[in-house]
Formats: C-alpha cells, structure tokens, sequence
C-alpha cells in the first residue's frame, strides 16, 4: 500500500480516490496532536494503522515536534512503542 504524506496528515486511497486509511494530527505551537486514525474495515487486522502511526512518529520527530497522541489507538501504540 502506498501512503500520500500531506503536513498534518498520511492517508491511502484507492484506485477511485476513496479513502483506505488515516491519520491525523494537527500542529498548534510544535506539538502534533495525532487525534484520528482510521482504517477501511475490508483491510483491519493486516497492521495497517501500526504502519500509519510509525510513519506518522517519523515525520512528527523529523519535523522536531512533540507528539501529543489523543485518539485511542494513538494512545494504545505510543505506549506500546518508546
């Protein structure tokens, strides 16, 4: 799957532009508040919010924020991944 980065966000679509999978987090004084994941239910179970969160620490990290997870998975994986 391929992930499109955007400043505040990384999503995938399908060949049709519709949404697969998200996340979000907005940027307000140098810390990102990853406050929405989402993943289409037909691709669930297959890690696919694990490799969006991942991507989404990386940018985060790269872009010297702090990252400030609000969205429950958001909160389950960054206390699960140092």
């Amino acid at each position: 799957m391929e992930f499109l980065h955007e400043d505040e966000r990384i999503f995938a679509v399908d060949e049709n532009g519709g949404l697969l999978a998200e996340v979000t987090f907005p940027v307000t004084d140098g810390v990102a508040n990853i406050n929405h994941t989402f993943v289409d239910p037909s691709l669930r179970g297959q890690g696919i919010a694990g490799q969006l969160m991942k991507l989404a620490a990386e940018q985060i990290k790269t872009n010297g924020l702090r990252a400030l997870p609000t969205c429950s998975y958001a909160i389950k994986w960054f206390a699960e991944h140092k």
